[in-house]
């Protein structure tokens, strides 16, 4: 039985070689990376406990187990909870079942904010932007593309893997499609058997090569901030901090992006809004 839990211990197992794990390598590997025992071996677990972990939906393993486990897998923070999450899942509300809608009051802040900001939901679906945040992400759309409702909405991992010229916005590509994958297996995470996001990687992973690839290699990344570097087809070359910070009692971010003031960036987004 294949189960998501076993699917993202078997992806970091194989990414861990028995000699980075201090251990001796005997005889010839079928698959890279470390075997079952070893693992368990590393986490001071039965091997026969940690085969029932992978092979079997498991909601009973204790915190010192799963945090045994991320230390053996050298898992990330963003890893190890995803981790403790798919063992022990709670029940929680779908995402896409309750405020679909941005509250106005988020809006006009969003509106009033002089930077480019948007608000998305859990799967990336835009919300709603302020006049920066279409110019800067929309282009080619209306700016009341994110009011038509789903699925009409625009999906910002959607444009970037299935349009045309879609990673062309990007400075790094590559980068940027390892962390559009990681951010949807964050949120899967958070919001388990979501119809929108099973619906969404769905349609990606049969329809680009490449979200297939990366979406088996089980990335897990929150964005929650950092730096896009962006390669605008009318304003050139820009470096904008980002923040995204979620709503409360919803699943939705509202992301800010900032230039350093007098930086050939901030030259860049007055040269995309002249007057605003």
């Amino acid at each position: 039985m294949t189960t998501e839990l076993g699917e993202f211990l078997r992806s970091r197992r194989a990414a861990i070689s028995p000699e980075d794990a201090g251990l001796v390598s005997f005889g010839a590997r079928r698959v890279p990376g470390l075997r079952r025992e070893e693992l368990a071996m590393l986490a001071g677990v039965s091997p026969t406990y940690y085969t029932r972990l992978e092979q079997a939906d498991h909601h009973n393993a204790s915190d010192s187990v799963i945090d045994s486990l991320a230390r053996a897998l050298r898992l990330s923070a963003e890893e190890h909870d995803h981790l403790r999450r798919l063992a022990r899942p709670v029940e929680t509300v779908s995402g896409g079942g309750r405020n679909v809608e941005p509250r106005p009051s988020a809006v006009a802040m969003l509106m009033d904010y002089p930077g480019p900001a948007l608000i998305v939901d859990h799967a990336n679906h835009v919300l709603a932007w302020n006049d920066l945040g279409h110019r800067l992400f929309g282009h080619g759309l209306d700016f009341d593309a994110p009011y038509a409702g789903r699925p009409q909405r625009p999906n910002l991992i959607r444009r970037f893997f299935l349009e045309p010229g879609g990673p062309e916005l990007f400075v790094d590509p590559e980068g940027t499609a390892l962390q559009m994958v990681g951010f949807l297996r964050y949120s899967s995470g958070l919001h388990p058997d979501d119809h929108i996001l099973s619906c969404l990687v769905g349609e990606l992973v049969q329809r680009s090569d490449l979200f297939a690839e990366l979406w088996a290699e089980h990335p897990v990344i929150d964005c929650g901030y950092g730096i896009k570097r962006l390669r605008h087809p009318a304003a050139g070359r820009m470096d904008l901090a980002y923040e995204a910070m979620v709503l409360p009692e919803t699943s939705q971010r509202i992301v800010l992006y900032r230039a350093e003031p007098g930086s050939p960036s901030a030259a860049a987004l007055e040269q995309l809004a002249p007057g605003l």
